[in-house]
């Protein structure tokens, strides 16, 4: 058997063993099988994606489920895939367009779209193999693409069916805008930001009563050309006689009525509205109501189409919102300006303030929302954490209809006809997937990318693969995707019952659904690369490795919380692969080859039993905090156990019985640390596939058989039989504290750990006379005496223990160094103390300093004096 090397090299076993499973197929899922199933569908990353921390903290989740799930003998899917991501694709050929000083218009749609593929086959697939580099044990031969031929007819077809039920309707309403990408939003894709602006507020001339004004507050003086009324509240006393009257607007000069309307709000500014019915939804909703008309004084992108003004024609309308304040002013129809925050939709992906526009779109009403409410309510899907239930509900409570049509041309195409190419002709039009013949002309915008992903779930598999695995077991995503794909993906699964009957059960696309939290940088700030706080992750596992990187994250995700980055965390789990690696070649060098017996209880020492029951604990929390999705708890766990209960301390216990000239002992103490290193490479496969696959097979516990860790069963709790546990382990308890004692004895006598030193516990209990040896290997004692009486000589330290009063014993070399610090210290206080003093004696301070300064140093003083009086008294004690 090859003897391990000195140092672990993640580097060069990390690929290795994922080039054996791929080879082996180790993580193809049989829709054949008899076992149970257990499946996960992967957020599918987007093509224009590289690997973001956020990425390895949701795939190190689903990896770590598959893995465990395969070892618990389920039949395991774990399906990969990604997205087109439409609007984000197309930006990226397009920038690259600009360098040729071209844009996609100048190609055409279809010159445009071969350049897209193009794009594609050479970006598309590095977030594919980068997840592969991280370790994750997807069924790649089952990988899928949103634009696949299956799949993109199978959108198509979706959209027919809901447009046939009368659930997908297209109509010119207000949408949420992108004045920079040119395409509708979603409300999803609207993020509110908080912004520093300004109130402007505006003189309106009452058109019969010249030289009377009516003031209105208004953030955008640069729409007041489609201004067609001002409004105010019913209610509001101040404006009564106002009602039916007309006034000026200020540009683009025309009459225009005053209306009351109860949406308005009397407490905002002077409590008048301009109503903009194009550039508002609540202005066009007040339009409606009043049937007034609409006017749009804003091109596609974002600038001002306004020739009977043409200081402002043609401008961008944040130019044309400064301007048009000086045209106000100018003519003194301005008041005054004063700075106001307010929110402010951006575009989630060009991050630009959208524009409410009025536009022909495609919507759809949602279908079943009752139904995604009841499934959730009642636990057919958990959530975990809980309180995401209280915001899914929320969202659909509330749910408004959605816009699915994009002016984008990278994407799934809308499946309508129109004949002689009338795009708003709607009574000529034909929605289906091919052409109806001759004449007609598709729709030229494509459907959001989200309506796409909500079939994600089972449009991925085919007949018999979702005949084993549909339902899926859960799915693993970021709370910030809730609306966009989780509970679209669950309306979606009850509207085209795509499992086996028409019950509810067999349609809900998941059974859990685990929200990861978001991960920041030490000052809570999100990660982006504009921050420069958003490290590489490629860059960190090839400095700690792949399982370095992973257990480190794992071990600070508490659930569903963000998670504060720290890049020593990693560093802690490469160091904890590598105190794994240095346990299994501990157990190497004192003979794998020879065959340990079976552990017998009643054979075992107190060390064994008190290490194998903490195994047994450790198991159970570690199947405790699996079922409610505890990872980091999962790995807290192992970690302890790990370093500190085996490493730490039943290694360092046992060397008494490894060393011994009893080969029984030995052999017993062998197999114990055999049972254990097996147990706890188990354990930790999940988390730390490469190494613990590695440490597996170089130890041999795998036997002749070429078996994956995955597919090995995690460890079952020890019986540990007649064995007087309980007694055992109060005995081994009472060790290690007196251990802890010893050890806080040298560090207050500043005696090194790596220093020899003499302890002498006094104590009536012969029986401790047993333990002397471990206590004195585990205290690095030069000599460890156990004695009924003892009179310790003067200086030395003293701790009570449950074994007895345990006295490190310094020797005289030992006293002269500690006498030379405390000298030192001594010196130290007395001119610390001194300075101080002075300062209280000095009156001009006394007087003039601020009074908190003075009672700091009153305080120091007292400080000084008690630290000064108990390091005199400790100089005393030593002979």
């Amino acid at each position: 058997m090859p003897e391990l090397p000195k140092t672990y090299d993640p580097n060069a076993v990390e690929p290795k063993w994922y080039a054996r499973w791929l080879e082996k197929n180790a993580f193809s899922a049989d829709a054949k099988s008899s076992k149970p199933a257990f499946s996960i569908v992967i957020p599918p990353p987007n093509i224009t994606g590289v690997l973001t921390l956020g990425h390895v903290l949701n795939n190190t989740i689903q990896d770590i489920l598959a893995r465990r799930a395969r070892m618990l003998g389920h039949e395991v899917l774990w399906l990969p895939g990604t997205d087109h991501a439409g609007l984000a694709t197309q930006t990226a050929v397009e920038k690259s367009l600009r360098k040729e000083k071209l844009t996609r218009h100048d190609l055409g749609r279809e010159e445009f779209l071969r350049r897209v593929v193009v794009w594609q086959e050479k970006h598309g697939g590095i977030i594919i193999e980068q997840l592969k580099r991280l370790g994750c044990s997807c069924d790649w031969s089952r990988q899928r693409f949103t634009l696949d031929p299956d799949y993109a007819r199978a959108v198509q077809q979706a959209f027919v069916d809901l447009y046939e039920k009368g659930l997908i309707y297209r109509g010119r309403r207000m949408i949420n805008w992108d004045p920079a990408a040119l395409t509708a939003l979603s409300d999803e894709e609207v993020i509110p930001t908080p912004q520093k602006s300004a109130l402007y507020y505006v003189r309106y001339e009452l058109a019969d009563e010249p030289g009377k004004f009516i003031e209105v507050a208004t953030t955008r003086p640069e729409t007041i050309m489609a201004d067609v009324a001002l409004a105010v509240h019913p209610d509001d006393l101040r404006y009564r006689g106002m009602l039916g009257r007309k006034v000026w607007r200020p540009l683009a000069r025309a009459e225009i009525p005053i209306v009351s309307d109860e949406v308005i709000d009397p407490k905002f500014g002077t409590g008048v509205l301009k109503v903009t019915p194009a550039h508002d939804k609540v202005d066009f909703e007040i339009g409606r109501r009043h049937s007034l008309p609409v006017i749009d004084v804003l091109t596609a992108e974002g600038r001002i189409t306004c020739p009977d003004v043409p200081e402002l024609h043609g401008l961008d309308r944040f130019e044309a919102r400064t301007k048009a304040a000086e045209l106000l002013t100018k003519a003194g129809l301005l008041a005054k300006t004063e700075p106001h925050e307010s929110t402010v939709g951006f575009s989630e992906r060009a991050g630009v303030p959208i524009e409410p526009r009025l536009s022909e779109q495609w919507f759809l009403r949602y279908p079943k929302t009752e139904e995604a409410l009841r499934v959730v309510r009642e636990h057919l899907i958990r959530f975990f954490p809980g309180h995401w239930e209280k915001v899914y509900a929320r969202w659909l409570e509330n749910i408004q209809d959605w816009c699915i049509s994009r002016q984008v041309w990278w994407g799934h195409r809308v499946p309508a006809w129109y004949e002689g190419g009338q795009v708003s002709d709607l009574p000529d039009v034909g929605v289906q997937i091919d052409s109806p013949g001759e004449g007609w002309t598709q729709d030229p915008d494509t459907l959001d990318t989200w309506f796409s992903s909500w079939l994600w779930a089972y449009q991925t598999m085919d007949a018999e693969t979702r005949a084993k695995f549909y339902p899926t077991s859960v799915l693993v995503t970021g709370p910030d995707i809730i609306f966009f794909w989780v509970a679209r993906m669950i309306i979606a699964g009850l509207e085209f019952q795509p499992g086996r009957t028409a019950a509810v059960e067999d349609n809900i696309p998941f059974r859990d659904v685990f929200f990861t939290g978001l991960i920041r940088d030490q000052q809570g700030r999100k990660m982006s690369k504009s921050l420069g706080n958003s490290p590489d992750p490629l860059e960190l596992m090839a400095k700690y490795g792949a399982d370095g990187l992973r257990f480190g994250l794992m071990r600070i995700a508490p659930s569903g919380q963000d998670i504060r980055f720290d890049e020593k965390q990693i560093e802690e789990g490469r160091n904890f692969a590598t105190k794994l690696w240095n346990a299994a070649r501990f157990r190497q060098m004192h003979g794998l080859s020879e065959a340990q017996p079976q552990l017998d209880p009643a054979a075992l020492s107190i060390y064994a039993i008190e290490l194998l029951a903490r195994l047994n604990e450790t198991i159970a929390a570690i199947d405790d905090a699996f079922r409610e999705y505890q990872f980091s708890t999962v790995a807290q766990r192992l970690y302890e156990f790990v370093w500190a209960d085996y490493c730490d301390w039943f290694v360092e216990a046992a060397k008494s019985d490894i060393f011994s000239e009893d080969s029984a002992q030995k052999k017993m103490a062998l197999a114990t640390m055999d049972h254990v290193l097996a147990a706890s490479l188990r354990l930790l496969h999940p988390f730390m596939p490469h190494v613990t696959e590695e440490l597996w097979t170089l130890l041999g516990f795998g036997g002749a058989a070429d078996t994956f860790l995955d597919f090995i069963a995690p460890p079952m709790p020890i019986d540990l039989g007649g064995a007087p546990v309980q007694t055992a382990r109060a005995r081994v308890r009472a060790v290690y504290e007196t251990v802890e004692a010893g050890r806080n004895l040298r560090a207050e006598a500043r005696v090194a750990s790596n220093q020899k030193a003499n302890f002498v516990l006094r104590t009536t209990d012969i029986s401790v006379a047993a333990e002397a040896g471990t206590l004195g290997r585990l205290l690095n004692a030069e000599t460890f005496e156990v004695a009924a009486e003892f009179a310790p000589p003067a200086g030395s330290s003293i701790a009570a223990t449950r074994l007895g009063e345990l006295f490190l014993v310094l020797k005289e070399s030992d006293r002269a160094v500690e006498r030379e610090r405390l000298e030192k210290e001594v010196v130290k206080l007395r001119q610390d103390l001194a300075s101080t003093q002075g300062k209280l004696r000095n009156t001009s301070f006394t007087e003039r300093a601020p009074a908190a300064v003075v009672e700091e140093h009153r305080r120091r003083e007292a400080d000084f004096g008690k630290r000064l009086a108990q390091l005199e008294a400790a100089l005393i004690s030593l002979p």
